[in-house]
């Protein structure tokens, strides 16, 4: 096989297949996020925590491209056109509905995944969801203006988790880090007084 031949049959079938498109992208991306983030915390090929990077794989491909892909295909009904207002209403309402959705699944879904019970997940969600989203509505509505006023529908799950690259290494920051760092260093300070 040519290589025409093999780009020609790759857009075939992403054409007429946007899930399974969204579905790769995300089984590469969110693992890639993954291990930038332990690059930044110091680690190295030999000291990656390699099953950490299956669930983010496993949590993009299987729960995030699927959601991302309804909330595309929902949003591209109620909205069917492409310009800058219509992309600014798609974007806010995102920020509202989906956005929180995604942000709770995430720290529910990636508990579960790393072994913890339903209370510690619950936990999870509360400590890390606000600071998450507090930064996403700095993020998300610009990338989503664009996306909904200037790419194509079969393009827009690829495109956003390109986008999504920068926000899973954040995401897998805050996944690490220990939220209550500050206040167990307020406690072990009071009780050494």
């Amino acid at each position: 096989m040519t290589m025409n031949s093999l780009k020609s049959q790759w857009r075939m079938f992403a054409n007429t297949h946007p899930l399974a498109k969204g579905v790769m992208s995300y089984a590469i991306i969110w693992p890639t996020g993954c291990l930038i983030q332990q690059t930044l915390e110091g680690r190295d090929l030999k000291t990656y925590d390699w099953m950490r990077c299956m669930r983010f794989s496993m949590f993009g491909a299987l729960y995030v491209a699927p959601t991302l892909y309804g909330w595309v295909r929902l949003s591209s009904v109620m909205w069917p056109q492409m310009n800058l207002k219509v992309g600014v209403v798609k974007a806010a309402v995102e920020q509202i509905s989906y956005g929180p959705f995604a942000g709770c699944s995430f720290f529910y879904g990636m508990s579960l995944l790393e072994g913890k019970n339903h209370k510690e997940a619950v936990q999870e969600v509360k400590d890390k969801f606000p600071p998450t989203f507090k930064v996403g509505i700095c993020f998300w509505p610009i990338i989503q203006t664009i996306n909904f006023s200037m790419i194509p529908e079969s393009y827009r799950v690829v495109f956003v988790s390109v986008c999504s690259l920068g926000w899973t290494t954040f995401l897998a920051y805050l996944k690490t880090k220990n939220m209550h760092e500050g206040e167990e260093e307020d406690q072990s300070q009071s009780l050494s007084q």
